[in-house]
């Protein structure tokens, strides 16, 4: 069980907030921290791996405590049971993929480990290959490999994915989904992408302006947000243009480009980069199957 409950100052884009987060996260649980940027999410993920320092309160995991103001109690980072993955892999680019696991390992028994998670997350044939002669897929798996040498007792994923393509996205996805059964880790994730929270998370943390609004199963979570139409599409707002007296809204919608035409007052409230669902009552479907061509023999 990983119980944190802090505080934290945080200066903002708009303006001084006070953060504070009440969490508990259990044994092998998979947990998504949800909500918009400058939430304070990254903030509450580096309090635990001891790179920022909260102001006030305590972190416990697994019956130990890495941080307590009242006692005086601060574990540095390179004392607490964490693998991290931050958006840009932080890979040493002089050391090959084994090397870079390697580096990581402090144990004899964590080396003789590097050979099986190369294994885990298919890099057999990388592994004496050196970061930028790798795709960014390929880059992602060792870095979360690194972060998985030491066993960690909680992996903290910061937005990893979010620069792949769709369709390496989804793959890695099922991947994560995959080694965090096997491997069995606390896992505390950063996503903004729906389809992600829900395919990976048991449960999501709602985060907004440095508080936790909300904890429940993603389904629960995005099902609240339920409208009466028939159909409901979400997606990111790419482009709002104005077009009197209505504005004109594009959205990624998966991997496709949608438009739609809404009210200003509507459109007032949307963000660019931010996601929307589209809502429509009159809607009559017609669902066929893509097939993929066949190659000839």
């Amino acid at each position: 069980m990983i119980l944190i409950n802090i505080t934290k100052h945080l200066n903002t884009a708009e303006g001084p907030m006070e953060a504070v987060f009440n969490l508990s996260i259990g044994s092998g649980e998979f947990l998504t921290l949800f909500g918009p940027s400058g939430a304070g999410k990254t903030t509450l993920m580096r309090c635990i791996a001891g790179l920022e320092t909260p102001d006030t309160g305590r972190i416990e995991v697994a019956g130990e405590t890495w941080f307590d103001s009242d006692r005086k109690i601060n574990l540095p980072p390179q004392k607490r049971s964490v693998g991290f993955v931050f958006q840009d892999y932080a890979l040493f680019p002089t050391m090959s993929v084994r090397e870079n696991l390697l580096f990581a390992a402090e144990t004899a028994e964590q080396k003789k480990g590097v050979d099986e998670l190369i294994t885990l997350v298919e890099l057999e044939n990388l592994a004496a290959r050196r970061p930028d002669t790798l795709s960014g897929g390929q880059k992602q798996r060792v870095a979360l490999a690194r972060a998985l040498v030491r066993r960690p007792k909680i992996l903290l994923l910061d937005e990893p994915l979010s620069a792949l393509d769709p369709a390496m996205r989804a793959k890695l996805q099922n991947e994560l989904s995959l080694i965090h059964e096997r491997m069995g880790v606390s896992t505390l994730l950063v996503s903004h992408d729906i389809a992600e929270t829900v395919r990976l998370s048991e449960r999501l943390a709602a985060v907004e302006r440095g508080r936790i609004v909300r904890v429940c199963p993603p389904m629960e979570f995005f099902s609240s947000q339920t409208l009466s139409g028939k159909l409901q599409l979400v997606g990111e707002v790419l482009k709002i243009e104005e077009d009197f007296p209505v504005c004109v809204v594009t959205l990624l919608v998966g991997s496709s480009i949608v438009r739609t035409v809404t009210a200003a007052e509507e459109a007032s409230r949307l963000t660019i980069g931010e996601h929307a669902i589209i809502s429509t009552k009159a809607f009559n479907p017609i669902l066929l199957p893509i097939h993929e061509p066949k190659e000839t023999p």
